[in-house]
């Protein structure tokens, strides 16, 4: 089988989202093909390199979100005006402006009335198909035609207020985005030597990575499978709270209207929790194309602390992950000046790394809270003072690894007010630890009764679970075997493999792209694919030509292109 993998921001550069679960999958599939379509954020991601790509990865194609690239294409007067039709439209979605307003959005009245989604999946493609027939729409999604286009969808008959009142920044950071996140319309990853050679498109994440998925789908047939550990929409939310109206307004839709044109299209949409396969349902995603696939983990680093409990510190909790305001660590620390209260020997060790400069000015504020609530204690008259919190990062000689750090404590915290899939609990659980969460995201469906669970924001109720734990080490000892049972059975990296593996069958077989093999003189030939076609083994005959049996209007009249012959991977970075 051969499978293309499109990525956004992570897999095959060094650092990124997505990262280690897609190079977990290419490495476990050893017996399918994956051609890469990634997608950078920035220069200095693409500075970094890949990392080693395994010999089942036979292509890598990139194309940067960073940077725009002037692709020179003038459009012809019938272009603009196609364009500016394509996009009033996608504007006008996006406004909440009705169907057929003079002016904003095209006149759909010759025949029945069409809902918002057929709307935007109408203008979507529509653009799409101006790309490919002018070579690229880069520089019309970033022109002032574009600007005036959406100002008018936003100043139409029935647009939302956040939309009315949009002011001129608002329109040019709107503008940027959609820029940005249309680039792929321009690429040509579409061929039949590209995209529209894989059996399968498997999107990494929604939002962007989505749409050459979407494309392929819509030029060439070839099924689209979506996988999310997280809702774009949610993100959007969560970071813009200080974004104009206009702008979050806007970006929302244009949000939603993707997702929800990706959980249509697709044939399945993966969550990585339940957590997010609600979000999922609540942008339109059908239920019975859903499926829940838990991140895989490499559970043999957190073997030896797993399963030996001698390194154990009884009067120690652990916090492990990055350092920054959603996981509160504020709180976590209040919390821990009534544990001291009731248990006086007790010590906090913080391991994580900043996430960034907030997470660094955050790290800052914390030193700072902790030296107030706890000054430095000392035995006696002639000894120097220790705090009872610790900052920490993994890498030093304390704490070589992940598995240390969860090893030094008896108990580990997640204080956390935003959450989606709690890795940092499911390594804790891993390494056979009691844990002592907050009820955000999928905290309760990790642990499953494993560990304590108390409200967000709440010290006390956090202090009261913890000193719980310390006080009964009994208690803990059962909690923390069950936690690594669930873990072991539940989110290891053979599960996740199987998962899709699964998946991958069952979408080929009901949805196979349906290629005309044809000989040395152009003509079909007859019985070319057999059932064995897709076994994997590296055949010895000269490639024969594949022709789609069915394509798109911009491919009609012409030849049938050759396959090319894929290209390894490198063995390191770029």
């Amino acid at each position: 089988m051969r499978i293309g993998l499109l990525t956004e921001g992570g897999y095959p550069y060094v650092s990124g989202d997505a990262r280690l679960w897609c190079d977990r999958l290419v490495h476990g599939l050893a017996q399918h093909e994956f051609d890469v379509y990634a997608l950078s954020r920035s220069e200095h991601q693409e500075d970094e390199g890949w990392i080693p790509l395994p010999p089942n990865v036979h292509r890598v194609r990139t194309a940067p979100l960073w940077m725009a690239e002037d692709d020179e294409v003038v459009l012809g007067r019938r272009a603009r005006r196609r364009f500016t039709e394509h996009f009033g439209e996608l504007a006008a979605v996006l406004c909440g402006v009705p169907e057929g307003v003079p002016g904003v959005a095209r006149s759909l009245s010759e025949g029945p009335p069409t809902s918002e989604a057929d709307r935007f999946a109408n203008a979507l493609y529509g653009l799409a198909e101006l790309a490919r027939d002018e070579g690229g729409l880069a520089g019309a999604l970033s022109s002032e035609a574009a600007v005036r286009t959406l100002e008018r969808a936003c100043r139409a008959p029935g647009a939302h207020r956040a939309a009315r009142e949009a002011r001129v920044p608002d329109l040019l950071a709107v503008t940027a985005h959609l820029e940005r996140a249309l680039r792929p319309l321009s690429l040509d990853w579409y061929e039949d030597d590209g995209l529209g050679a894989v059996d399968l498109c498997h999107a990494a994440s929604g939002g962007t990575a989505v749409l050459p998925g979407l494309l392929a789908r819509h030029f060439t047939g070839v099924p689209l499978m979506v996988t999310e550990y997280g809702v774009r929409l949610r993100t959007h939310y969560l970071t813009t709270p200080d974004a104009p109206p206009a702008v979050r307004s806007l970006l929302a839709a244009f949000q939603g209207r993707l997702a929800a044109e990706a959980y249509g299209r697709a044939e399945v949409v993966t969550a990585g929790n339940t957590h997010t396969r609600r979000w999922q349902e609540r942008c339109g995603a059908d239920r019975e194309k859903l499926r829940t696939v838990y991140p895989g983990m490499d559970a043999r680093p957190f073997a030896e602390v797993g399963e030996s409990a001698d390194r154990t510190d009884s009067d120690t909790l652990v916090w492990a992950g990055r350092v920054e305001p959603a996981k509160d660590l504020v709180s976590l620390l209040h919390a821990f000046a009534e544990v001291r209260k009731r248990q006086p020997g007790t010590r906090l060790r913080i391991v994580g790394a900043p996430a960034g400069p907030e997470g660094a000015a955050y790290l800052g504020h914390c030193r700072a809270l902790a030296a107030q609530l706890f000054p430095d204690e000392a035995e006696g008259p002639h000894a120097a003072g220790d705090n009872p919190v610790s900052f920490e990062e993994i890498g030093g000689p304390d704490l070589p690894a992940a598995a240390d750090a969860y090893a030094s404590g008896a108990v580990t915290v997640l204080s956390s007010v935003v959450e989606g899939f709690p890795v940092g609990l499911a390594e804790a659980m891993l390494c056979g630890r009691a844990t002592v969460s907050t009820d955000v995201g999928a905290v309760v469906e990790v642990i499953g009764g494993t560990g304590l669970v108390v409200p967000p924001r709440n010290p006390r109720a956090l202090a009261e679970a913890c000193v719980a734990l310390l006080r009964d080490p009994e208690r803990r000892a059962r909690l923390g075997a069950a936690a690594r049972a669930r873990a072991l059975e539940l989110f290891t990296v053979e599960q996740n493999i199987e998962a899709f593996h699964g998946i991958y069958l069952e979408i080929v077989s009901r949805a196979p792209v349906r290629r005309v093999v044809l000989d040395g003189a152009g003509e079909p030939l007859p019985f070319s694919v057999p059932a064995e076609a897709h076994v994997p083994v590296r055949w010895t005959a000269a490639s024969p030509r594949l022709a789609a049996r069915s394509g798109p209007g911009w491919a009609a009249g012409r030849p049938p292109v050759r396959a090319t012959t894929p290209v390894p991977a490198p063995e390191g970075a770029r």
